[in-house]
């Protein structure tokens, strides 16, 4: 490909941002020709507007160049405002298109201008984030036809992995924090179901039965299935003996699938995505997900979690001028694969509502299909690489996703199979709320590594890691499967001693026998309540009674942190 010339880029920095944080934008954005050089060639009257449409006075990502008579012109840069990241997002193509790259392109400079990173690493392709990229001639001449002054340098970067699956710090949650709504589209439950585990949660708060691992739930709805627990299901509101047991067989089979590591205890507290390191720079949470791909309804539960967990804990901050964290879901169909219409409905809720709460999310998938309309409908910032059709539905598909883009002086039904790798249609929501024109653009190269994180970075990074000590080692305290096996425990003792009560009171009289049953009573219940588990379960009911149980969005429990 031919190179455009390369003009005169002294070191301009993006424009500062409101505190501290503007600081760490340092990534240099070039001048415009055509103003600040009388030596500079004229643009066309496109090439200006697309020039004019994406050049935001506030921080800006660089996200390439226009393409103009099929090479990239330097001068005209494609821009995405910072503070509107919390607009929300689709990264699509096809495979092979380009789209990681683009994703590692918007997320690396989202960190250096401040913002808190997620990303989920479905391929393990994204690790590399973590690594400072490697110069080359070729990479300096291909970012330079770009309007891009390549710098090799990484974000900080923290690894993670679900329930220890994996090199990175473990998150996991309780079963009682991660509640019945999501917990039932895990198990595919139907309304009627699901309708009758969240009468299960909520017998499991009012008698303090705290839920930590799947354990204590599979105990839990044993007990209340049992003879001596039928009366408790009645008096919840009569859960019919069936279907707690249709319950108890899905419970089965997903802890059976290995999904009983990611419940338990250290329960992860979100705000850790929150972190930014002590020079302003947003720290990357990578989640590692080797082989999550074959079980796509525990990846999509958990990644809601999350997003119903921050949505509940953080304030309300409306457009600030660097959102407080940035999502970026990979692979995004596996988490509206088979989803429930009440499962969507709530995604989309979240989708809207969280944009206020300082959040952004990214969404990374081959067509735009893949992710609901009503979602889809809330992504002001696009960036579509190449599609292609090779069956009638490929091209009905092509056609649908070229009508969604604002109008064009392009045939985007020609434009977007044509695109090369590297190169994406975009178009984002300017400053004023407004979509920008569409751009086809050359999309610049990532500072960091394109390539996984040589062997021995992500287990050197997790062992620096300050959440390791936290996080890395499982806490089985007592819980509803102590404290159930405990109570089973001391009724038995008690209907023993019962049974071995003497004999018949014909032999003593009958002012004898009253105080002697009297005195055995009382030592019975003695007895019991000196049991230690017995104890603790009185202790633990009387703590969870004494407060507010309550539950979010998401059927997730509310936590004061």
């Amino acid at each position: 490909m031919r190179l455009v010339r390369r003009y005169d880029r002294a070191s301009t920095p993006y424009p500062p941002d409101a505190g501290a944080q503007g600081a760490a934008m340092t990534t240099p954005q070039p001048k415009d020709p055509a103003s600040s050089s009388p030596d500079a060639p004229s643009l066309s009257e496109t090439a200006t507007r697309v020039r004019d449409a994406y050049a935001f006075e506030g921080g800006r990502i660089h996200i390439g160049a226009m393409i103009e008579d099929g090479e990239p012109n330097a001068a005209v840069a494609v821009n995405l405002p910072v503070a509107m990241l919390n607009r929300h997002g689709l990264i699509a193509g096809a495979t092979g298109t380009g789209k990681t790259r683009t994703l590692q392109v918007i997320a690396e400079q989202a960190a250096h201008a401040g913002a808190a990173v997620f990303v989920a690493d479905m391929k393990g392709d994204l690790s590399g984030i973590a690594v400072p990229g490697p110069a080359s001639e070729k990479l300096t001449a291909r970012a330079a036809a770009r309007g891009q002054e390549w710098v090799s340098r990484a974000a900080p970067v923290e690894f993670y992995s679900l329930g220890g699956q994996g090199e990175g710090v473990p998150i996991r949650t309780t079963v009682s924090d991660f509640g019945p709504v999501l917990l039932s589209k895990v198990l595919d439950l139907n309304e009627t179901q699901e309708s009758s585990l969240g009468l299960i949660f909520h017998y499991a708060d009012q008698g303090g039965l705290t839920l930590l691992d799947l354990k204590d739930l599979r105990a839990l709805i044993q007990f209340l299935t049992s003879d001596e627990g039928k009366p408790e299901l009645k008096g919840i509101g009569g859960i019919s003996t069936a279907t707690a047991g249709v319950i108890l067989r899905k419970l089965t089979a997903f802890e059976a699938s290995g999904a009983d590591v990611f419940f338990g205890e250290p329960a992860f507290d979100t705000a850790q995505l929150l972190r930014t390191s002590a020079d302003g720079t947003g720290i990357i949470s990578c989640l590692e997900l080797p082989g999550v791909a074959s079980r796509p309804e525990l990846f999509s539960t958990f990644m809601m979690w999350m997003l119903a967990e921050l949505y509940q804990d953080l304030p309300e901050v409306g457009d600030a001028e660097v959102p407080k964290l940035v999502f970026f879901f990979d692979e995004a169909h596996l988490l509206f694969k088979d989803a429930s219409k009440a499962f969507l409905d709530q995604v989309v809720q979240t989708v809207r509502l969280i944009r206020s709460k300082g959040v952004g999310i990214f969404f990374i998938t081959q067509t735009p299909k893949d992710v609901p309309g009503d979602v889809l409908a809330q992504l002001g910032n696009r960036v579509q690489h190449a599609l292609r059709a090779f069956t009638p539905a490929d091209a009905k598909a092509l056609k649908a996703t070229a009508s969604t883009f604002p109008t064009s002086d392009h045939d985007l039904v020609e434009v977007i199979p044509a695109l090369g790798t590297g190169e994406a249609i975009v178009t984002v929501m300017s400053e004023d709320g407004a979509p920008t024109p569409v751009a086809i653009t050359a999309v610049r190269a990532p500072e960091s590594s394109m390539e996984p994180a040589p062997e021995g970075v992500i287990a050197q990074a997790v062992a620096a890691s300050p959440l390791s000590a936290q996080y890395g080692t499982v806490v089985d305290r007592e819980s509803a499967y102590e404290i159930l096996a405990a109570r089973a425990e001391a009724e038995a003792e008690a209907a023993a001693e019962e049974g071995a009560e003497p004999a018949p009171t014909s032999t003593r009289t009958k002012g004898a026998a009253a105080p002697a049953r009297k005195r055995s009573s009382g030592a019975k219940d003695e007895g019991v309540l000196a049991n230690p588990a017995v104890k603790s379960f009185l202790r633990s009911a009387g703590t969870v009674l004494g407060r507010e149980i309550t539950r979010s969005l998401f059927g997730t429990r509310r936590r004061r942190r």
